[in-house]
């Protein structure tokens, strides 16, 4: 494994002091159901930490780069480090050759599923940069591998998510506030999949699904702008 490590080390541009934040970083929860013994504990405090320090990294550079409002540089930061983005860097470095999973979770074809495990690997490597390396390199590959989006975001305007437009057009049109329910929940607790419906007043417009309620009603306001040819 020691070869592979250095490979991914390679492609992510971090050269590690101590291999085992890296290696405790690419273990999905799944693959200790399968390897009990297995020396290290799944990726998860690491992906928690991760976030925070992605979050300040990104908070960070936002204010001291740009002078827009709150609220704009808010768009901007959530637009960064959404799940989809996050999933689609991992995926670009080919983060997920290197993964420690289940051979369910390895074989499986569902994209949402791939997309949640790699936006949370992610996370967990930059945690683990952050603990073998400190803050400076955490951010040096954020900015290298994240924040060089941000000017396509600003430019192509895809930082107005589909529920601030649906619910800005909803009152436009119809006078009113669109509202989101939960209409079916599957899935065990850690990778729980979420079906939400967008509704006009009492009229179900569009359903979206995810792998949170955030990322279900996303879903669910872009159909009804789709539905409603707004």
């Amino acid at each position: 494994m020691k070869k592979q490590l250095s490979l991914l080390e390679n492609k992510i541009g971090i050269k590690f002091k101590d291999t085992d934040f890296l290696k405790n970083a690419l273990v999905h929860r799944s693959y200790l159901n399968e390897h009990k013994n297995f020396t290290f504990d799944q990726n998860e405090r690491l992906e928690f930490l991760g976030d925070a320090v992605l979050e300040l990294v990104v908070t960070d550079y936002l204010y001291k780069n740009y002078s827009e409002a709150e609220g704009v540089l808010t768009n901007w930061r959530s637009s960064l480090v959404n799940g989809e983005r996050l999933a689609s860097v991992s995926e670009t470095l080919g983060i997920y050759d290197f993964m420690y999973l289940s051979k369910g979770e390895s074989q499986d074809s569902n994209k949402k599923a791939r997309q949640y495990i790699l936006a949370n690997v992610f996370e967990a490597i930059v945690g683990a940069i952050y603990l073998d390396q400190g803050y400076e390199s955490a951010s040096k590959f954020i900015n290298e591998n994240l924040i060089i989006h941000l000017a396509k975001i600003i430019e192509d305007k895809t930082y107005i998510d589909a529920k601030s437009m649906f619910q800005e057009r909803a009152q436009e049109k119809a006078g009113v506030t669109p509202h989101y329910r939960v209409l079916d929940e599957s899935g065990p607790d850690h990778n729980k999949k979420f079906v939400v419906g967008g509704y006009i007043e009492k009229d179900l417009v569009a359903k979206g699904e995810g792998y949170s309620k955030q990322e279900a009603q996303t879903q669910a306001a872009a159909k009804a702008l789709e539905v409603k040819k707004w």
